[in-house]
């Protein structure tokens, strides 16, 4: 009993420590410090026919390219490519069919931009391996590695950082009935043990994503991002995902091209409870949000305006 005391005590701590010394830190990416004392944008580049809010748009090789350029332009700090839609209902593709999608976007766009840090957004350890031999820096694995145990092992022969979402069931069934007792401490203690597990693999630079819209109630996607302060026990950087999300357009009966401006508002609201890392569609707006923020917290950095 008193090494089980003991063991919670300890625990405890870690997560007051963790939430207290959270702004004190950082995460890397390929040798480079990003501290969480402010936020990072991740533009979304979708090389699918299908994604819920672009698909098809950037299904070319030069469509995609000259988008991922304009985002990194517009300020994106990470550029996520993906070659398999992840909208409730969609169907999975082969390994082999994303890395088609992928690879020559990837190689174009550090062509054009050598320095630019691309996250690709896979649930495949052979996907992941050959984006990261072609020099992308992250995996977003949404399924955190539940797809795929392999994509442990290619991040850490790779040294790269891995971002861990929370997600019920696959994209074809996840939106079918999702229940929760609460669903923060849930996806709370899920993440607990992907990162735990992660770490034992040898990975050191994890981020870690709630995971909205992805088998999740409306109302509990709202709940996440009231509650999203609470992720910070666990010592990884938050990431959060809602640019235009079906919980928005529910809410307030907006269709898709209506959801800009409330996801703007969602986002600022997620900063201000602890998203150090926003995946958004549209970085020129996502700016406008992160600087609003960043004013509110430190008036003083407007001072000369």
């Amino acid at each position: 009993i008193a090494l089980g005391n003991e063991d919670v005590g300890f625990k405890i701590k870690k997560v007051i420590q963790n939430v207290n010394d959270y702004e004190n830190n950082s995460f890397s990416i390929a040798g480079i410090n990003y501290p969480l004392e402010k936020t990072y944008l991740m533009g979304i580049l979708n090389v699918t026919p299908d994604s819920f809010s672009d698909g098809g748009k950037y299904y070319e090789v030069n469509d995609a390219v000259e988008h991922g350029i304009q985002l990194l332009s517009d300020g994106a700090d990470i550029l996520d490519i993906g070659g398999e839609s992840s909208r409730p209902g969609s169907e999975p593709v082969s390994a082999e069919e994303e890395i088609n999608r992928v690879v020559p976007v990837i190689d174009k766009i550090l062509e054009i931009k050598p320095g630019a840090v691309i996250s690709i957004d896979t649930m495949k350890s052979k996907v992941a391996d050959e984006a990261l031999k072609q020099g992308a820096k992250i995996v977003n694995d949404i399924s955190a590695f539940e797809n795929d145990k392999d994509i442990l092992h290619v991040v850490k022969k790779y040294d790269a950082s891995l971002i861990l979402m929370h997600m019920k069931g696959t994209p074809k069934n996840m939106q079918e009935n999702p229940s929760y007792e609460d669903v923060v401490s849930e996806i709370y203690d899920y993440l607990v043990n992907k990162t735990e597990a992660a770490k034992r693999s040898g990975i050191k630079n994890i981020i870690i994503d709630p995971g909205i819209g992805f088998g999740k109630r409306v109302m509990d996607n709202y709940e996440i991002i009231k509650r999203l302060n609470e992720f910070r026990g666990i010592g990884c950087p938050i990431m959060v995902g809602l640019s235009k999300k079906s919980f928005i357009g529910k809410a307030l009966n907006l269709s898709t091209e209506e959801r800009e401006e409330p996801t703007i508002v969602a986002e600022a609201i997620s900063i201000k409870n602890g998203a150090r890392i926003i995946r958004t569609h549209n970085i020129r707006k996502a700016k406008v949000a992160m600087n609003i923020t960043q004013f509110i917290e430190n008036p003083e950095l407007v001072i000369n305006v």
